[in-house]
C-alpha cells in the first residue's frame, strides 16, 4: 500500500479507520484527530507535535523517529503500540484510555526522549522504556511493577508511592528512589546505581 506522505490530504482522518496503513514525512502542523481507528499503521519521521488525538485508537501500530511533543491523547487507547526513537516529551498519559485491569501493559517506549511526561497514578504493569531518557517524568503512585527500564536515564523523575516490584533498572541511571516509600521487591538493580537507594536511610557508608 501507498505510503501517505505530507502531500497527501490529512484532513481525512476523521471520522475513519485505517488499516496497515504507512504514515511518512508527514508535517503538517498541528492536527485535530478525532474518533479514527489506526490498526497496524506506521508513522514514520511524521511531526505530530501538539496535535490532538481525541477518542482515537492505535491497535498493533508503531511510530518511528516521530515528533510527538506536547501530543494530546485525550480517551485514546493505545493496545500493543511501540514508540522507537521518538520524541515524546510532555505528553500526559493519565488523559488516554487505559483498560481498568490489564496484567501487561500494551506500549513500549525504546530509544525515546520522554521529558517532562505524566505518568501518575497509571496501572502499567510490564511497562517498557528502555534506553530512553525520563527526565522529570511524574512516575508517582503508579504501579510499574516488572517494568523494563533498563538503560534509561531518570534524572529528576519522582517515584512515591511507586509499585516497583520486580522491575529491571539494570544500568538506569540518576534515579532517587525512597525505598521506604515505595515498592521495591525483587526488583534488579546495578550495584554502583543501587548505592543512591541508601540516601533516604539516614546511614553513613564508609569504604
Amino acid at each position: 500500500m501507498k505510503p501517505l506522505t505530507s502531500g497527501d490530504d490529512i484532513e481525512r482522518f476523521e471520522l475513519s479507520h485505517y488499516c496497515d496503513e504507512t504514515f511518512e514525512l508527514i508535517k503538517q502542523g498541528v492536527l485535530q484527530i478525532k474518533l479514527v481507528i489506526f490498526e497496524r499503521c506506521q508513522f514514520i519521521q511524521c511531526d505530530l507535535s501538539q496535535s490532538d488525538f481525541n477518542h482515537c485508537q492505535f491497535i498493533e501500530c508503531v511510530f518511528s523517529q516521530c515528533n510527538l511533543s506536547v501530543l494530546s491523547v485525550v480517551a485514546t487507547e493505545f493496545d500493543d503500540v511501540i514508540f522507537r526513537d521518538c520524541k515524546a516529551i510532555g505528553i500526559d498519559w493519565t488523559k488516554a484510555q487505559w483498560p481498568q485491569f490489564m496484567t501487561q501493559t500494551s506500549i513500549k517506549f525504546e530509544q525515546c526522549l520522554l521529558d517532562g511526561s505524566n505518568f501518575y497514578s497509571l496501572h502499567l504493569p510490564e511497562i517498557t522504556l528502555v534506553d530512553c531518557r525520563a527526565h522529570d517524568v511524574d512516575f508517582r503512585e503508579a504501579n510499574l511493577s516488572k517494568a523494563d527500564l533498563r538503560r534509561t536515564d531518570f534524572t529528576l523523575s519522582q517515584f512515591s508511592h511507586t509499585n516497583l516490584s520486580g522491575a529491571n533498572f539494570t544500568d538506569a541511571s540518576n534515579y532517587h528512589i525512597d525505598i521506604t516509600r515505595n515498592e521495591v521487591k525483587q526488583a534488579i538493580f546495578s550495584r554502583f546505581e543501587a548505592l543512591s537507594l541508601l540516601e533516604g536511610l539516614d546511614i553513613q557508608l564508609v569504604d
